[in-house]
């Protein structure tokens, strides 16, 4: 699946971007299982901007055609029963086309409901979620969507998130 991450802006903007010198982050904080895999309940996270048309607006890539460096930082509840024909996709950086021929490739509730049939986990989440993967100013991301999903995850008692970056 290609990606241009760069589609909407304009070449010098990408030409700097593309250039542009990362200071390496702290590390990745790791929280070991506090008990198997196959005892714990799992849910998925993808950055891949899918939707559920029945109950959720797509993500404003509308907004983020008006202004490159914005990109929407909330989120969408995906019910682990969603079925194939209700799931919509909204980025602008990634093919829609693709993720929707198989959406397993960036929400994998299928496999991961095979997994909890088979015993491999202990039981997949009523909710997963999905953002839209680009973000140019993570502030609001950081301070509000992520925190939230975080406790809407913990509330469900979610011992393992699969995060399936788009």
């Amino acid at each position: 699946m290609p990606v241009d991450s760069f589609k909407y802006l304009p070449r010098s903007i990408a030409a700097y971007y593309q250039t542009l010198v990362v200071q390496k982050a702290d590390p990745i904080p790791w929280t070991a299982f506090s008990k198997p895999l196959n005892e714990c309940r799992v849910a998925a996270v993808t950055t891949a901007g899918i939707y559920n048309k029945d109950s959720d607006p797509p993500f404003d890539a509308e907004r983020e055609k008006r202004e490159p460096m914005w990109g929407d930082p909330t989120y969408r509840r995906i019910p682990r029963d969603v079925r194939r024909d209700q799931i919509g996709a909204s980025h602008l950086h990634l093919n829609n086309r693709d993720m929707l021929a198989d959406v397993n490739t960036v929400l994998p509730l299928q496999r991961l409901a095979e997994f909890e049939s088979g015993g491999v986990i202990g039981s997949l989440a009523q909710t997963n979620y999905s953002f839209m993967g680009f973000q140019p100013n993570t502030t609001e991301w950081r301070e509000r969507y992520g925190p939230e999903v975080a406790g809407l995850l913990k509330d469900e008692a979610v011992d393992a998130v699969l995060l399936a970056p788009a």
